[in-house]
């Protein structure tokens, strides 16, 4: 039995537009998911709790044609089904062992589908820590490659490196097709997540904007200004010009707006945030409900959105510069 565990994160900048070849810069923060993976003679169970804040447990058998009876939303519950399914091929493969079996479980503090990387954090752990129960052990890199792998399964093939390189190997990244590399020197950023309890449909988001850019230039023009705007961000990063950042930070989340990715409670959040003194806040992840990120030395920010209707949740988040980890 082998338990791992991988941080979630947030985006300052570069969300949809990483898809197409655009820069981004996500950042690992102190929320984890935990997997602890013990082989069996064949076949793979599953048990999965706390994948959204208030919890739920699923139990299925990953090589039947069971599905879990939860209340959570179908979507959900079957994109999380599919990136263990997908994780388990990438460890059987990895480790040539195509008959290796699994008890999978699954413990999480980062919401499901909420913008944070749930997703991708499972994925990396439970690739992390089935390989070691084989008597493998991957780099951090590698297990970023075989995630990003699960990812573009799951998600027909519109996944980019992002999520899981960050979520692999902490801190700041950068992520340009697939050039991927940390950032040094960042210093801890006064992150402050505002969660509406509800989550986005990643898939139908994404498709959403391929379909805008595909139908319209200004989309497409749209794409390559949040592109432009991490650009900018990135001769800002290091420094203490928190005002810089946060500016940077509110231009795109309005370029996510324009694309048709935010939401009433999302944006709700990013002005109450704004309104209380955050330097920056937008939209993180996919959209369409789910998370924002604000920047806010102070603790007005946090306080306003705990006071917020439709935030359901508003908490600090460190910026964690530790990837996946045995625990």
């Amino acid at each position: 039995m082998v338990t791992s565990s991988a941080p979630g994160k947030v985006y300052l900048f570069g969300e949809h537009a990483v898809v197409y070849g655009e820069p981004a810069v996500p950042c690992a923060i102190e929320r984890r998911a935990r997997v602890t993976a013990t082989e069996r003679e064949d076949g793979l169970r599953v048990h999965a709790e706390d994948l959204k804040l208030d919890g739920f447990t699923v139990e299925y058998d990953g090589d039947g044609d069971a599905r879990p009876d939860v209340e959570a939303e179908r979507p959900l519950v079957e994109a999380a089904m599919g990136y263990v399914n997908e994780a388990v091929s990438q460890v059987r493969e990895a480790t040539d062992t195509p008959d290796a079996g699994f008890e999978i479980q699954i413990e999480s503090d980062i919401p499901l589908g909420a913008g944070l990387g749930s997703s991708a954090a499972v994925v990396v752990a439970a690739i992390d820590a089935a390989t070691r129960e084989l008597g493998v052990s991957l780099s951090p890199r590698e297990i970023a490659d075989r995630a990003y792998q699960v990812e573009s399964a799951v998600q027909d093939g519109q996944a980019s490196r992002a999520d899981t390189f960050c979520s692999a190997v902490g801190g700041a990244v950068r992520v340009e097709g697939d050039d991927c590399r940390t950032l040094d020197g960042i210093g801890n950023l006064p992150f402050v997540i505002g969660f509406d309890g509800g989550a986005g449909d990643t898939g139908a988001l994404v498709a959403g904007v391929r379909r805008l850019r595909e139908e319209h230039d200004f989309a497409a023009d749209t794409v390559r200004a949040i592109g432009d705007v991490v650009r900018e961000g990135e001769n800002v990063l290091g420094t203490d010009d928190y005002e810089s950042l946060g500016e940077l930070m509110n231009f795109n989340h309005g370029l996510l707006s324009a694309l048709g990715v935010s939401s009433r409670s999302l944006d709700t959040m990013v002005w109450a945030a704004r309104d209380a003194g955050a330097v920056g806040a937008k939209l993180t992840g996919a959209g369409g409900g789910g998370c924002i990120v604000a920047l806010d030395e102070g603790d007005d920010a946090l306080t306003a959105l705990k006071y917020t209707p439709g935030c359901e949740d508003a908490f600090r988040a460190e910026l964690d510069t530790e990837g996946v980890r045995q625990e």
